[in-house]
């Protein structure tokens, strides 16, 4: 099998991944601050997450997944600046913050499912892992990494040598050229919140013990403290959305490699933006659309995974629904010619070495640092040639599906489905009672003309001793 490659933002090029264990992988993700819906922007992040573990188990790896669940308030700001996300949308719908962390929280889980992503080994509540939070920020402190100000523990990135370096910062002008709010307690405006006593909000229901006071940790410890509790000091991958590569994950790397003296992570994946209405999608801006909002309006989650895989993660995602209209009837195009195909599975064992080829192909693009686009670009070579018979290329559809996750097998069925609802059933039920009484009037071409009505609809008709029933084609 070929060699899988894949962009390393910590050294900014494709390398050949090579994990830490021969034939295993440690993958952590972060995962959703439950505040609110996901929004589709977020969900693009996860899609092409899943895309990347399946990838990975296509290639023989026994994977270990790791995503937390931020429970635990989280600034608007990723700088220890603006309000609780937390505890402003509990004020906001009269609530706790705890309603609100396992409403949405079952939401998103919610989303994952439809959408068909493999769900994480271990799907971790910040709030449960406070312990090892506090853990952590006792190695961080015992290197000398940390100092007291203002009732807070902070990070001083004045003692680490390299911080930045997932974003080639330049520690310098950081320090010299600031522009986030002033913290008066901070020795420098990148320093960072290990734990809070002092809160900066009146209705902080969240608080624990610790060594420092009673209080509540910062963000980035949250991700840091979890991964390396469950899978190690050091471990092989790290993904998340590009937004989180200045701030977040370089605030991770400082703090957890102050605390080992080690590298942390082998390789950090980023996914892009989707761009909505010329900018990035965001809940702080009011406007961003949800799964449940694309269902509503007719397209189910799949057409919305087909849509992620159109792009390449790398690369900003135009959201339009000219664009959801396009991948809606491409996946319906691939699913009627899967059934066609699987109407007469039979075989061309002849053609062998064309099964083999589609095969490499598709594998070199996935393995090209996820290629998803060209990957798809095989799966239709596969579905319209004629140098494989239909058993070869349906053989070759499900293995696809393993990485491609569009629960092609079950392609009748949910045409079926899809049928069912696009179908009025009132003005079925309808022609079917004045198809009734023709056919009692002996009106025979009255009653033909009906039928074919029902046909044009993908209604078949069926007359009984227990009178006429109908079903979707």
């Amino acid at each position: 099998m070929k060699k899988l490659k894949l962009y390393n933002t910590l050294h900014n090029r494709k390398e050949i991944f090579k994990p830490i264990e021969p034939g295993k992988v440690k993958l952590y993700t972060c995962g959703l601050t439950v505040y609110n819906y996901a929004h589709i922007g977020n969900l693009r992040t996860y899609v092409f997450e899943d895309i990347l573990k399946r990838t990975l188990r296509y290639n023989g790896f026994d994977l270990l997944h790791v995503m937390n669940i931020t429970d635990i308030g989280h600034l608007t700001s990723d700088a220890d600046s603006g309000e609780d996300k937390m505890v402003l949308s509990a004020q906001k719908q009269n609530k706790s913050v705890w309603e609100i962390a396992e409403h949405y929280t079952q939401a998103f889980e919610k989303d994952l499912k439809n959408l068909n992503i493999l769900f994480p080994d271990k799907h971790v509540k910040a709030t449960e892992e406070i312990p090892a939070m506090i853990d952590l920020i006792k190695r961080i402190e015992k290197n000398g990494y940390t100092y007291k100000s203002g009732g807070n523990v902070y990070y001083d990135i004045s003692q680490c040598d390299d911080y930045g370096k997932l974003a080639n910062l330049d520690l310098d002008n950081l320090q010299a050229g600031a522009r986030i709010e002033v913290d008066n307690a901070k020795k420098n405006p990148h320093d960072f919140v290990l734990w809070f006593t002092k809160s900066k909000f009146k209705d902080q229901e969240m608080k624990w013990d610790s060594p420092w006071g009673k209080g509540y940790p910062g963000w980035h410890i949250e991700c840091s403290a979890i991964s390396m509790k469950h899978l190690g000091d050091h471990f092989d991958i790290h993904c998340g959305g590009i937004d989180h590569i200045p701030v977040h994950h370089t605030n991770e790397i400082a703090q957890a490699e102050a605390a080992t003296g080690e590298k942390w992570v082998n390789y950090w994946l980023h996914g892009e933006f989707l761009i909505f209405k010329n900018h990035k999608m965001s809940k702080s801006r009011n406007e961003f659309l949800t799964l449940d909002l694309l269902n509503e309006k007719g397209y189910s989650s799949l057409v919305y995974r087909y849509f992620c895989l159109g792009a390449h993660y790398r690369k900003k995602l135009n959201f339009s629904y000219e664009s959801l209209d396009a991948a809606k009837e491409s996946l319906k195009r691939i699913r009627d010619k899967i059934i066609t195909i699987e109407r007469n599975l039979e075989s061309s064992f002849d053609k062998a070495k064309y099964t083999e080829k589609f095969k490499q192909d598709f594998v070199a693009q996935i393995n090209n640092d996820l290629n998803m686009p060209a990957a798809l670009a095989v799966l239709w070579q596969v579905l319209k040639t004629d140098k494989i018979g239909n058993k070869e290329k349906y053989d070759l559809i499900l293995d696809f599906d393993q990485v491609l996750g569009l629960r092609l097998k079950d392609s009748s069925k949910i045409i079926k489905e899809m049928k069912h609802e696009e179908v009025d059933s009132k003005l079925v039920e309808k022609l079917i009672k004045d198809r009734e009484k023709a056919r009692e009037n002996r009106n025979w071409s009255q009653a033909d003309e009906i039928r074919k009505k029902l046909d044009e609809l993908g209604v078949e008709v069926r007359d009984g001793a227990d009178g006429t029933e109908w079903r979707i084609k």
